[in-house]
């Protein structure tokens, strides 16, 4: 059963942050954070296989950011999120693309209906009820469909911080009080149970949105080094999750 009580917070918390400029508090306006971005958007496109006239379920759409790259690939979009005031960004930075539908409302309770080519969304499942969401998703998907994400490692140093060290709160006030983050093998283990299959899990990310624009591309050259490194990788800060339900 979804923890409503958990929802609403989420909703709280994202409406809160719609308020501001989220786009700059997530760590997307600066050239580091566009790049990030711009890589995160790639890996979902690649993995999905959007392309013109692909049906997509977005989770988690946001103000937008991600939407706006996957709709330039041709593809079918519905985005939801369970925000209005994000929605509403994310409808102005969008009102060009005729191909894109936004719902508003919790995904893990919503009456979307299937079948879907493919799922994707950047940074949203650690904050749902993940066996709801992932049961839900595999409904949604048509048969050989896909679904592709990235999300937040727990492994990563600052990332564990941030969700696991309640007391410093404050100082990550980006990070609502139930989101959480994914050990990569324990996450499989989940996908696997709900049926899915053709899994991919990789770390990846070693450049922080705050890097000076001066380091980026030392940076970037470093963390491509380091995302090949046996053990070292496993503290990347981002996972990316492909998967298949079965033809």
């Amino acid at each position: 059963m979804v923890d409503r009580g958990r929802t609403e917070r989420e909703k709280v918390h994202s409406t809160m942050l719609a308020r501001s400029d989220v786009d700059k508090v997530w760590g997307w306006t600066t050239t580091a954070g566009k790049l990030r971005a711009r890589r995160r958007a790639d890996m979902i496109i690649s993995g999905a296989g959007l392309h013109r006239g692909v049906n997509v379920l977005e989770i988690g759409c946001g103000t937008g950011i991600f939407t706006e790259m996957f709709a330039r690939t041709g593809s079918r979009i519905t985005a939801v999120d369970i925000s209005g005031e994000l929605l509403k960004k994310a409808k102005a930075r969008l009102n060009l693309y005729d191909r894109v539908t936004f719902l508003e409302g919790p995904f893990e309770t919503s009456d979307i209906e299937g079948a879907f080519d493919c799922v994707v969304g950047s940074s949203v499942l650690h904050h749902l009820d993940v066996d709801a969401a992932l049961a839900k998703i595999y409904a949604l998907l048509k048969p050989g469909g896909t679904v592709a994400f990235t999300e937040p490692n727990m492994l990563n140093p600052q990332v564990f911080l941030e969700r696991k060290l309640k007391f410093l709160h404050k100082l990550f006030s980006y990070v609502s009080k139930d989101e959480t983050a994914f050990f990569r093998f324990k996450f499989c283990k989940a996908l696997k149970a709900a049926g899915f299959t053709g899994i991919t899990i990789l770390p990846f990310d070693w450049l922080h949105p705050r890097t000076p624009r001066f380091l980026v591309k030392t940076l970037l050259s470093l963390g491509n080094c380091l995302e090949k490194i046996p053990l070292v990788k496993e503290l990347s800060g981002s996972l990316y999750i492909c998967a298949r339900r079965p033809a």
